[in-house]
């Protein structure tokens, strides 16, 4: 199992179970354990992010190394993957800036289809980390950096 990978994957899966365990909370009416849980799921995303973008501007992109008959499935699927995960980006630096500026009623609103978002990101990211470095073996890794300064 490749090390950088991996140590995302498990960011992300991180993130969102502390999401879920955020969410138990706040359905008791534990505002503060939700806060302080939910802050560490933030942490944990963000971590998961800083993973990826140093590893995909060192080390680069793994591409699929699967056989050509699924290959368009998986890209249609990674495409599906990266539109979730920006939109779920976006709602939950919403949702958090909601939080923090105390907008209580509105945070309400969009904090659990967020939530659900996010979810869905981290299920079909998993499911991108086993397709490319489990089931299948990576196909090649071009550098971002090399392919932009071609060394």
């Amino acid at each position: 199992m490749p090390l950088l990978p991996t140590v995302s994957t498990i960011f992300i899966v991180v993130s969102a179970i502390l999401v879920a365990i955020g969410w138990v909370l706040i359905a008791k009416n534990k505002i503060e354990e939700h806060r302080k849980v939910m802050i560490a799921g933030a942490i944990s995303a963000l971590l998961f992010f800083i993973v990826y973008v140093s590893r995909t501007a060192i080390v680069g992109n793994t591409s699929f190394g699967g056989p050509d008959s699924i290959k368009i499935y998986y890209t249609i699927f990674l495409i599906f993957h990266i539109f979730l995960a920006t939109v779920g980006a976006v709602f939950g630096i919403t949702t958090l800036n909601l939080a923090f500026k105390r907008k209580i009623p509105k945070h309400r609103k969009i904090g659990p289809v967020t939530s659900v978002i996010w979810f869905c990101t981290a299920v079909t990211g998993v499911v991108v980390y086993l397709l490319l470095y489990i089931i299948y073996d990576g196909g090649t890794t071009t550098s971002m950096l090399r392919a932009i300064f071609g060394h």
